[in-house]
């Protein structure tokens, strides 16, 4: 008997060809993009369409007793009730039965934190620890690499960070957008970016210069169009709020692309222009570092002029990246490109630092960490030790672990603190926010640190 072994073949053997073209449709033009885009866009549209208000706008879940009292509000819940019977004009929540759990926005979670920290026990922190006087931290998540969770981590440490209760400013650096899309942003083109930021202080740049041209009896180089408009802009300006009380964000779109080629033009013109110092300055002269506890800087995931800004304005370093071979080894050339690209600043600079008799530029973080996301234990222990291994302090010990609530807080275009924990199980709503819970610890425990060190050479400087 003749065995057929054909079903045994690999699917790549016996295509025929004739049926393989006729499946093959017409040629793709650029034409074809468009419609290819629109379709997205519509899509897009769609999805993002889900849990608005009837004003269209982005809606923030409510948040129950237990939540509040397990995760925001460290008291008891029978306290925590008896202190909203005690006092009548503090939020009271909403129920959706008679005598059932009771609802509270996290506006008014933020009232409540802020009572019990004024008049509750003085041995509990229910604010956190943000010490007076001195300018919001600055935390960049980068990585060159796609796909490592780049944008869900600085988008995820925002939530923890306004769930906690600090003042959160979100800045979107990558003209993809995907964090603009995440907080329901709306940017219509790339005045409403960081742009004329960095076109403003490119501006100023070259006025100074121009009059030092005048100065030495020079003719100076005059102020075109963009220049002259990005004079007129502040940062704060560009602020939008989002459905979260406590995060505002600064958005991005695809023109934002365009600083790429311009910034190149400006520095070629003005040889001087310090242009890594462009978003760190004019957000500190617009009063923005004083007007925000924590400031999340996305990146693009490339090493270009937009990067390298948000990189130098950062206090805290996060580099996102997962335990494999090739996002290791791509992690470990972008830390190699970062120091030859900001060792290379410092060196032209300090040359003319030192023929200047001046002090030299040394870029220098808080901290710098790089951390492992959408982590299985089941198949990347080994690996992720290793990494450990080489990289020591520098890689974050906590890993990121992926569970079925991220991937389906994903399909439901949100964040993980964004989402109904009556819409999972109990279990793998606790299992898949502790992850992040972790990571927001990891991360708050950098913040803290670098608040104190700076508080106590503060202190230092003026004993």
């Amino acid at each position: 008997m003749k065995t057929d072994l054909r079903g045994d073949l690999p699917p790549y053997l016996g295509i025929d060809p004739d049926s393989a073209a006729a499946q093959l449709g017409a040629p793709a033009t650029s034409a074809g993009f468009a419609e290819i885009a629109r379709a997205c866009a519509a899509g897009r549209a769609d999805l993002a369409s889900r849990g608005l208000q009837e004003d269209g706008r982005r809606q923030l879940r409510l948040f129950s007793t237990w939540e509040i009292t397990r995760y925001l509000i460290p008291v008891a819940t029978g306290h925590f009730r008896r202190v909203l019977k005690q006092n009548p004009e503090l939020p009271q929540g909403r129920s959706e039965t008679e005598g059932g759990a009771k609802w509270f926005t996290l506006d008014e979670v933020l009232r409540l934190r802020a009572h019990f920290a004024a008049e509750g026990s003085k041995a509990k922190n229910y604010l956190p620890y943000r010490p007076e006087g001195l300018p919001a931290k600055m935390v960049a998540v980068a990585n060159f690499k796609g796909g490592v969770g780049k944008t869900s981590t600085a988008a995820h440490l925002a939530m923890s960070a306004a769930l906690d209760g600090y003042k959160v400013l979100v800045i979107d650096l990558d003209s993809q957008g995907s964090m603009t899309s995440i907080f329901g942003g709306t940017v219509e083109d790339e005045w409403q970016t960081v742009f004329p930021l960095m076109a403003r202080h490119y501006a100023h740049h070259l006025r100074t210069e121009n009059q030092r041209r005048m100065d030495r009896g020079e003719a100076p180089q005059p102020l075109d169009e963009t220049l002259t408009e990005a004079l007129e802009v502040n940062a704060r300006d560009l602020v939008q709020k989002t459905h979260w009380p406590n995060i505002d964000l600064i958005g991005a779109q695809l023109n934002l692309y365009w600083a790429e080629f311009q910034v190149p033009v400006w520095r070629m013109a003005g040889r001087g222009w310090k242009l890594w110092e462009a978003l760190s300055e004019t957000l500190q002269a617009d009063g923005l570092l004083d007007a925000y506890d924590v400031i999340f800087l996305d990146t693009p995931p490339a090493l270009g002029y937009l990067t390298i800004n948000g990189l130098a304005a950062a206090d805290i370093l996060l580099v996102p990246l997962g335990a494999s071979f090739l996002e290791f080894d791509s992690t470990g050339r972008f830390f190699d490109m970062l120091h030859s690209t900001f060792g290379s600043i410092e060196d032209a600079e300090n040359i003319a630092a030192r023929a200047l008799g001046r002090a030299g530029l040394r870029f220098e973080w808080d901290a710098v960490r790089a951390v492992v996301t959408r982590f299985d234990a089941t198949q990347q222990a080994e690996l992720a030790a290793l990494m450990q291994v080489y990289l020591g302090p520098t890689l974050s010990p906590h890993r990121q672990d992926f569970t079925a609530l991220i991937g389906q807080a994903g399909e439901q275009v949100q964040g993980i603190y964004e989402a109904d924990y009556r819409d999972f199980n109990r279990e793998t709503y606790v299992r898949g926010r502790e992850t992040f819970d972790e990571t927001y610890a990891a991360f708050k425990a950098l913040l803290v640190g670098s608040w104190r060190r700076d508080e106590k050479a503060r202190t230092g400087a003026a004993a």
